[in-house]
């Protein structure tokens, strides 16, 4: 089994605390990635297949060989990286340009706060003048799609379209459905997470959190370790391994 793209979470040491955190990221939070270790795994699962890889946590830009795990991957996969942003100025910024990853995602956690917005909009617009690609991720709840609406318009007015804007719906609780977040996107065509329709493991992509536990998505409890840092350790791992939904059971 060939998984295209993979998901690592490098450390779930993360300021914000967001309370649905999917992996319960805090400020004193750990990693048990060595950066040795993520390279030597990544080029091999690339050797077999694998087409992409997303660095995220918690916060990456916490975790300290986040620029050398960039610049020994370049040119052997597809390299994204997801932040909030928050530390994404001075000398981590430059060292970021340097590293040029392929993708950065910054992720907008509180809509309704118009200071987020407005720095992810202007972080987006800094990136581009510099050379890297990014986008935004921007997370709706049913409970606050006023606020997710106007964030919406505020990104698209930006200069950030739906080329470049990814609508996360809460998991586990305040559950937006599928026609809710396309009136967010203003009835326009949108990019969200495949979930939004139907829950189901797909054989294309996987999680791998800062402990090592292998999921077929970031947000199921339905787990398991992964003891051989190959392709073929992640191959055993995922073998037969459920998908435990996340989300709220609707009316559609």
């Amino acid at each position: 089994m060939i998984v295209e793209r993979l998901s690592i979470e490098l450390t779930n040491q993360c300021s914000k605390h967001c309370f649905f955190c999917y992996n319960g990221s805090h400020p004193a939070g750990n990693t048990s990635w060595t950066p040795e270790e993520i390279v030597s795994f990544v080029k091999d699962c690339a050797a077999k297949g694998t087409q992409a890889v997303s660095l995220g946590g918690g916060e990456p830009l916490k975790y300290p060989y986040l620029f050398d795990v960039l610049h020994q991957l370049k040119g052997v996969l597809f390299r994204s990286v997801t932040s909030n942003g928050l530390l994404l100025r001075g000398q981590l910024l430059n060292k970021l340009v340097e590293a040029a990853p392929d993708k950065v995602h910054l992720s907008i956690h509180f809509p309704e706060d118009d200071r987020e917005v407005e720095r992810v909009i202007y972080q987006v617009q800094v990136l581009a003048s510099l050379g890297i690609r990014s986008g935004v991720n921007l997370l709706v709840t049913r409970s606050n799609l006023q606020a997710a609406t106007v964030a919406a318009a505020k990104l698209y007015s930006g200069s950030i379209g739906s080329d470049l804007l990814i609508y996360l719906p809460m998991r586990l609780h305040d559950t937006p459905t599928p026609q809710q977040i396309a009136k967010v996107a203003g009835g326009q065509p949108f990019q969200s997470m495949s979930c939004l329709v139907n829950c189901y493991p797909s054989p294309r992509f996987c999680a791998i959190a800062w402990d090592k536990q292998v999921a077929w998505c970031s947000y199921t409890r339905a787990r398991r370790p992964l003891l051989e840092l190959t392709a073929r350790g992640l191959e055993t791992a995922l073998m037969d391994l459920p998908l435990v939904f996340c989300g709220e059971h609707q009316e559609r």
